[in-house]
């Protein structure tokens, strides 16, 4: 039973000093811990609802790993509050469905840009106002990953509500509808489908934040066990460049 601390941001349980100013975001609470695993000095600080966190360092900055559960408006909550706390660089750390054909599985995902296709940040802007990753960000998953020796992709990603009209969308109400979507974001280059990004990048936007995001490509065939840990180990070398990137003082927009 979750016990709520009065002085605490109120979903995630957490206070001033409790993160750093640099969080990875997974969905599953159950991957905070293995990515603990890989700072420094890591300790289990809270777990409330969907909402688990771990904090450590990486090369003596202090770093946190919070899950959001699954989709948009679970994680734009997350976010909100972590801001509310000092957090300023951000990077959504997932699994998503592979999109474009061909596409190995476990070749991982550094997403630009979101599609839209979620109801929670119309709530923020219009939806015209697209959903972009920090460039920083982006150069600096990408960075992590050729390191690793990882396989990736640059790309857009889409951001969806609805997890079994993907995945099911013949027994759906609208299938032809959600068939003619899907096929018009796949001719317009989405590399993969997942549920968060959209609402991570916008809030980034508006709070002048910086936001990322990197998905494992889930598809058929591939070592799930395998692609998870590159997954995790890019995700927390990221971290790294921007820490070295932000003590050389590099300017950004």
């Amino acid at each position: 039973m979750s016990v709520h601390d009065a002085d605490a941001q109120y979903h995630i349980q957490l206070r001033e000093g409790d993160v750093g100013r640099y969080v990875l975001l997974p969905g599953d609470p159950g991957r905070c811990e293995p990515i603990a695993a890989l700072f420094d000095d890591s300790v289990h600080v809270a777990s409330n609802r969907e909402y688990t966190t771990w904090t450590g360092s990486l090369d003596g900055v202090k770093v946190s790993v919070v899950s959001t559960g699954i989709g948009s408006p679970s994680t734009a909550i997350a976010v909100e509050e972590l801001m509310k706390l000092g957090a300023d660089t951000f990077i959504r750390v997932g699994t998503s469905g592979a999109m474009q054909p061909g596409t190995p599985s476990g070749q991982l995902a550094v997403v630009t840009a979101a599609i839209r296709d979620e109801g929670t940040t119309s709530h923020y802007l219009p939806i015209e106002f697209p959903a972009v990753a920090h460039p920083q960000v982006v150069d600096a998953l990408a960075e992590a990953a050729r390191t690793l020796g990882a396989s990736y992709r640059l790309g857009v990603s889409q951001t969806k509500d609805s997890f079994y009209g993907e995945v099911e969308p013949d027994r759906m109400p609208m299938p032809d509808r959600l068939h003619d979507r899907w096929s018009a974001f796949i001719a317009g280059g989405a590399i993969c489908s997942e549920m968060e990004a959209a609402a991570l990048f916008v809030l980034g936007s508006i709070h002048r934040v910086r936001t990322g995001g990197i998905m494992h490509m889930w598809s058929e065939g591939g070592d799930a066990d395998e692609d998870r840990r590159t997954l995790l180990r890019t995700s927390v070398e990221a971290l790294r460049v921007l820490i070295r990137q932000d003590a050389q003082g590099r300017q950004w927009p």
